[in-house]
């Protein structure tokens, strides 16, 4: 796999999914990325909520198993690409948390709770229960 920062090919669309929260130098990253789109489609896990913070071990599994290194909420997220020159044109939260299955008594028992406030308001969701992502346009 070759490394998009190391050509000099231009693109219409780039996707950034999944990748800036596993990079040490993330706004340096992102900064480099600019150049090689006008436009940008990133997928950011949103891993900071109330409960992840109360509980700890969301982060530190985060961290264990998939390797994050950075930590975002939606506010953090969009001011991160502000702040390392991205126009940001339109967002969205994805909900995987409540759209796949995965078993396990901690997943079961915020299901529910997670669901409902979801369909009632998606910023609160997420910045109380977690388990969403954030999905943005950038120019």
């Amino acid at each position: 796999m070759e490394d998009i920062t190391n050509t000099d090919e231009f693109f219409d669309l780039l996707l950034v999914i999944d990748v800036f929260e596993h990079v040490e130098d993330y706004l340096g990253f992102l900064r480099k990325l600019r150049k090689f789109a006008k436009y940008k489609v990133f997928h950011i896990p949103l891993d900071m909520s109330v409960q992840s913070v109360f509980r700890v071990s969301p982060i530190l599994n985060a961290r264990a198993k998939v390797g994050h290194l950075h930590y975002f909420n939606k506010e953090t997220a969009l001011m991160s690409l502000e702040y390392a020159g991205y126009k940001i044109i339109d967002s969205f939260f994805t909900a995987g948390a409540i759209e796949t299955y995965r078993p396990g008594l901690g997943r079961k028992v915020l299901f529910l709770p997670r669901k409902l406030a979801y369909y009632l308001n998606k910023d609160f969701a997420a910045r109380i229960f977690g388990g969403f992502s954030l999905m943005v346009l950038a120019e």
